[in-house]
């Protein structure tokens, strides 16, 4: 039987086998590692976004984060690219969970304090249970920082590596490298770039929103309805146009970075041409996604929670941005333009989303908290938090 040829049989046969599993297993873990890093950074990105979008100023570090994704998408084509940072937002999300996990003792020992204050001030009791404390909250503070210095990731947090930290403390070089990676990674968050960036597609949105806000506002003020209503009827006119052009021309802007980008608008129509159907998509996902956060401004936010808004914000307008780049990136991929059917029918079904946003703003001045100021809050393309503290 000299053609046939049998398996290999013996213990290096069962010994590969075996090693393979372990390889099988282990690339699975790696994999569920991974998978689990970038859902915690993507639930950090928003959460970040979100806490930083209720603060003045700040939230400037939101909307150039915001276009700063939907540019590197612009340039790639990969809705992917628009997670700016995951990795590092892995990280801040990992030692957040960690730190709150660590710190339930902490929670619980101070608990049993206050109720020992409250029964005997001033006992034995509260005495020891008071200095448990302060030592235990030393002790998870130390150990918070020091598997943060080593990395912050899981098995720092879950082994304090005691012998390593004898060695550490030790060590000349201790305070500089320390001090040095932490710059080091200050450095690469880039938020004067995100500042920059922020600022100027706010003041880019503000050139094409300022007078048709402005005549929406004036119209709420005259007594005549006649006059009012032609007035607003002018305003929401005007911020149709603003709105159908802004969204394409922001994206070009954190493509090229060039403020020009907001004073061309001919620039925006080229790219339409050349992808409508990809710039209706995108402009129905800005528009329409904006407007839950008008629904919310019915009742005013404590200040406490004044961010849990902007996470609705956050999770409908990051997408929308990043269908904007992709959208920007197909026109840019393309030479030519596509067939005037479906620039027609893009044109056309643009025509409603546009009615039904200007809807919704014209209506939220007699439904916010805020009145006719609430008009300055256009959540597409500004700040999600109110404008500047309002």
């Amino acid at each position: 039987m000299h053609g046939l040829s049998l398996p290999p049989t013996g213990p290096s046969v069962s010994l590969e086998r075996s090693e393979e599993s372990v390889s099988g297993a282990s690339l699975f873990l790696v994999r569920l590692g991974r998978a689990f890093d970038r859902l915690v950074g993507g639930v950090t990105v928003i959460l970040v976004l979100a806490v930083i979008s209720a603060i003045p100023l700040l939230n400037l570090l939101s909307l150039g984060y915001l276009l700063e994704a939907s540019g590197r998408v612009a340039r790639s084509g990969r809705l992917r690219d628009g997670w700016i940072g995951l990795a590092g937002f892995a990280v801040v999300g990992k030692i957040l969970l960690a730190g709150w996990i660590a710190l339930l003792p902490v929670r619980l020992v101070h608990s049993f304090w206050r109720d020992a204050e409250l029964i005997a001030p001033g006992s034995a009791n509260a005495t020891t249970l008071r200095a448990i404390l302060v030592i235990l909250l030393l002790a998870v503070s130390l150990h918070l920082l020091w598997a943060v210095i080593r990395g912050g990731k899981w098995r720092h947090f879950l082994w304090p590596a005691p012998l390593r930290f004898l060695r550490w403390i030790g060590s000349d070089l201790r305070l500089s490298s320390a001090w040095g990676a932490t710059v080091t990674r200050f450095r690469s968050l880039h938020l004067l770039h995100f500042f920059r960036l922020g600022a100027l597609g706010f003041a880019g949105a503000l050139l094409w929103l300022a007078l048709p806000v402005l005549i929406l506002m004036a119209a709420a003020t005259f007594a005549n309805p006649g006059i009012s209503l032609l007035t607003s009827l002018l305003g929401s006119i005007l911020l149709g146009l603003a709105v159908l052009y802004l969204p394409y021309l922001q994206t070009r802007f954190a493509l090229t970075g060039r403020f020009r980008e907001f004073l061309d608008p001919f620039a925006a129509r080229r790219s339409f041409r050349k992808a409508p159907l990809a710039f209706w998509l995108a402009l129905a996902a800005t528009l329409l996604f904006a407007l839950p956060l008008y629904l919310l401004k019915i009742e005013l936010t404590p200040a406490e929670v004044a961010w849990l808004p902007n996470v609705v914000f956050v999770l409908f307008i990051f997408p929308a941005r990043l269908l904007l780049g992709w959208s920007l990136a197909r026109a840019e991929r393309r030479e030519t333009a596509r067939i005037w059917v479906s620039r027609w029918a893009a044109r056309l079904a643009a025509l409603p989303v546009v009615a039904v946003y200007v809807f919704f703003v014209w209506i939220s001045q007699y439904l916010s908290w805020h009145g006719s100021l609430g008009l300055l809050e256009q959540h597409a393309f500004l700040v999600p938090a109110p404008l500047l503290g309002l």
